[in-house]
């Protein structure tokens, strides 16, 4: 199987409450949160986790 590296842009917003929310506009449903925009990145101390997606 191969394959690709695609990228894709995050969007970060802090909802009411405060936590951050990055969502991935490309791709309905896929979003992450934190307390920070480091942690809602995946960022956390500055060690980048990285996104894996499996599409079909």
């Amino acid at each position: 199987m191969e394959h690709k590296l695609l990228n894709f842009t995050f969007v970060i917003e802090q909802d009411e409450d405060s936590i951050y929310v990055a969502k991935m506009p490309d791709i309905i449903g896929c979003y992450t949160h934190g307390k920070t925009v480091e942690q809602a990145y995946g960022t956390n101390k500055g060690n980048y986790t990285g996104v894996s997606l499996e599409l079909y």
